[in-house]
């Protein structure tokens, strides 16, 4: 049986149309993906993403133990500060894509997917840590331009105006984090699991709508960010990934997948591709720029931009500017490539 988080039956309630995502039963949307997505893009939405797995790791030792596992560097955390990184294994691939809390010196927080949770957890024991899964936790994302304000006013308890970006504020056993997955502002709430549900009615009744993995998987990728399993895993180095601004290589710290970067460099430019006719474009389709063939990784039509938006792995020598074309139900589509991200703050950049 798939598993259900402490909201599926506020789901149900919600009129949500459910599918199975890594195990779990999820919402896919509530009836409009569209509005969904324009809701987070205009005002504001919340996920439950309560299958994502909190970890914990804490005691002497263990901001050590992170720099070892982490291709980030944990020491450039302070207190209340987060970072985005890659759990590489030894071949230099990603085990998983997470973010990291340092709540106190020596206390950390990660959350981790939910399709690869019990592997994270195999590989860290693996690697000599003692992670603690907090599955007495759950996890509501509310993102969008107004997300903070109806936090406030429906919790002012957790208000902090000094609360930038990255960074996270303890209250009682509740963790409020302006980290989200969706390229708007907005926080994610770590809490107990009992209390999600009321924090839950309270937003709703408050305006913010229920959002779905539709609507998160196109705001994701209109913000460039990668999904692992589609843009990245075992298989795939970070430097192929566009993450190499998350690899940490300036001082000699010894990190999991180190020696494999180093040797293999890296062999592919990741960009985006916008779609210069009608059509859409998905995981798996063949690419051709001057420079040879590639792949897309990730692929939607952007209700934002009103038009096919995609992720691509390309030849080492592929550019901004350059002109595809996209096999797409066997004949070839123009496109362009381009930086992501595709959106920012609600406007097209590209």
């Amino acid at each position: 049986m798939s598993k259900r988080t402490p909201l599926y039956d506020a789901h149900l309630a919600c009129g949500a149309k459910t599918v199975d995502f890594g195990g779990w039963d999820m919402p896919l949307h509530y009836g409009s993906q569209i509005d969904e997505h324009h809701a987070v893009r205009r005002a504001c939405g919340m996920f439950d993403v309560s299958h994502m797995l909190a970890v914990d790791l804490e005691g002497s030792g263990t901001t050590d133990f992170l720099r070892k596992l982490l291709a980030n560097d944990v020491a450039r955390l302070v207190d209340g500060k987060a970072l985005y990184s890659c759990m590489l294994n030894d071949a230099g691939g990603v085990v998983d894509d997470l973010i990291v809390y340092r709540l106190a010196p020596e206390r950390y927080r990660m959350v981790v997917n939910a399709g690869t949770a019990d592997k994270d957890l195999a590989w860290m024991r693996a690697q000599g840590g003692a992670p603690r899964e907090r599955r007495d936790l759950a996890i509501l994302a509310v993102q969008g331009p107004q997300a903070r304000a109806k936090v406030w006013d429906v919790r002012p308890q957790w208000r902090d105006d000094a609360l930038g970006t990255f960074r996270a504020i303890e209250r009682d056993a509740t963790t409020v984090a302006s980290t989200g997955y969706t390229g708007e502002d907005g926080v994610e709430i770590v809490l107990p699991a009992g209390d999600i549900a009321a924090l839950w009615n309270d937003l709703r009744a408050a305006g913010v709508a229920p959002c779905g993995l539709g609507a998160r998987d196109t705001l994701r990728l209109e913000a460039g960010l990668n999904l692992y399993g589609n843009d990245m895993d075992e298989t795939v180095s970070p430097l192929d990934a566009g993450l190499a601004w998350t690899v940490a290589m300036k001082d000699a710290r010894a990190f999991n997948g180190r020696k494999a970067l180093e040797a293999n460099g890296q062999r592919h430019a990741f960009l985006g591709l916008v779609l210069a006719e009608r059509g859409v474009m998905r995981q798996h389709m063949k690419v051709s720029v001057a420079g040879g063939e590639g792949e897309l990784t990730s692929g939607t039509f952007s209700p934002t931009m009103n038009v096919s938006i995609a992720l691509a792995r390309l030849p080492r020598d592929a550019k901004p500017g350059d002109a595809a074309q996209v096999e797409i139900r066997g004949k070839p589509v123009p496109a362009r490539v381009v930086r992501p991200p595709f959106v920012r703050n609600g406007k097209a950049l590209v």
